[in-house]
């Protein structure tokens, strides 16, 4: 059975595949590590990738064309007051996210009382408690925890945080899979269920939490031969993941 052959191959591959695959093949991953270079401000990267992730919808270019693009902005335009102000300046000129300005800018203003108020030693806080970290999201954005975008800041705030602190922490087995086309279409070879519940039960089976699936998924889904090629430069399970898109 494919749900059989699928649980098997991640249980081989693991959460360590997962990180690889998030710190040498994600291209945002390296985007995110080009702005920190360039900043200098580990605060402020950390809020401005948590804004990007709020925006990141509707978008008009593959994502990991939309966070260079980000990344390159705002490694040559320090934010000099607000980050609702510089996304203002920001997106009316950006090439990959040109949809719905008025709508965006309304959710970076509900964010940014939230993010105005935390220190450098308050992310660090939410990094070790994630989980905290979506459910205070969740309010202030008054989303559902499964919203997309939602799930996706916690995702990139785990990278950022990453990158900022130097260590390693899982994401929660309780925080679902960003349900984006992929994802549905996916889920689609293996079970009518809704993704979010599937992959959540599937997560428990194989002890790998969902936005770590996400991950192993995400080479497999894209297409994209630069992510192929740094699948096999960098993942001595390469050949493993790609059989995921054969199933």
């Amino acid at each position: 059975m494919k749900v059989e052959v699928l649980k098997n191959i991640l249980m081989e591959l693991g959460i360590e595949c997962a990180k690889i695959i998030e710190e040498k093949v994600d291209l945002q991953f390296s985007a995110l590590k080009n702005l920190y270079e360039h900043l200098g401000d580990d605060e402020l990267f950390i809020k401005l990738v948590i804004a990007n992730s709020i925006v990141s919808y509707q978008i008009s270019a593959k994502g990991e064309q939309w966070w260079l693009e980000f990344s390159n902005y705002f490694s040559q335009n320090y934010p000099k007051t607000t980050i609702l102000r510089a996304y203002s300046e920001f997106l009316p000129k950006s090439k990959t996210n040109k949809r719905l300005i008025s709508s965006k800018l309304n959710r970076l203003e509900r964010l940014e009382p939230f993010l105005m108020n935390l220190t450098l030693g308050d992310f660090e806080v939410y990094y070790n408690n994630m989980l905290k970290f979506r459910n205070d999201l969740v309010k202030v954005m008054r989303a559902k925890e499964d919203a997309k975008t939602i799930v996706f800041a916690v995702k990139m705030f785990g990278y950022a945080s990453r990158i900022v602190f130097r260590k390693f922490v899982p994401y929660p087995m309780e925080i679902h899979i960003p349900k984006d086309f992929r994802i549905k279409n996916y889920t689609k070879r293996f079970t009518s269920e809704d993704p979010v519940k599937f992959w959540e039960k599937i997560s428990k089976e194989v002890g790998i939490p969902p936005l770590h699936i996400d991950s192993i998924l995400w080479p497999v889904l894209g297409g994209e031969e630069e992510v192929k090629k740094r699948l096999k430069e960098h993942c001595e399970k390469a050949e493993l993941v790609l059989r995921l898109s054969s199933l």
